[in-house]
């Protein structure tokens, strides 16, 4: 997919609340720091989004790049615990739920995201210690 990029790279809505939360999750459990972040929004994102060969007008899911594997929807909450490991790879588990259920689940979430956990009027500044793991 991309050389240069030698790290997974979360992507993620820059002005959704929750997607925010996620990745401040991410970024407070991943010690590791196995991965980088860059929204949907920015010229990285619609970068990776072209070159996964996925719409950069789709703002309605969180992508994982991972070398030359993607990963969308519910396959990357999974993806990124399982990799972040500890407890939280127990959660990797919920794979046995059929992908058409656990995706249904997570289009209602993505479809009323901001309605339920608001909206920024701009993209999140990271905190200076995770500056550097934003691409």
């Amino acid at each position: 997919m991309n050389s240069d990029i030698k790290y997974p790279v979360l992507l993620f809505d820059g002005v959704c609340n929750l997607c925010n939360r996620w990745v401040q999750w991410v970024l407070l459990h991943d010690r590791q720091r196995r991965f980088r972040f860059a929204a949907l929004q920015s010229e990285t994102g619609q970068r990776l989004l072209r070159h996964a060969g996925l719409s950069a007008q789709n703002l309605d899911t969180v992508v994982l790049v991972d070398g030359d594997r993607i990963y969308t929807r519910s396959d990357v909450a999974l993806a990124v615990v399982q990799r972040i490991g500890g407890v939280w790879a127990l959660f990797a588990v919920l794979k046995v739920i059929p992908r058409p259920i656990r995706d249904a689940l997570y289009d209602l979430v993505a479809r009323y995201r901001y309605r339920w956990f608001g909206k920024k009027q701009s993209c999140m500044i990271p905190q200076p210690e995770w500056k550097d793991r934003f691409l």
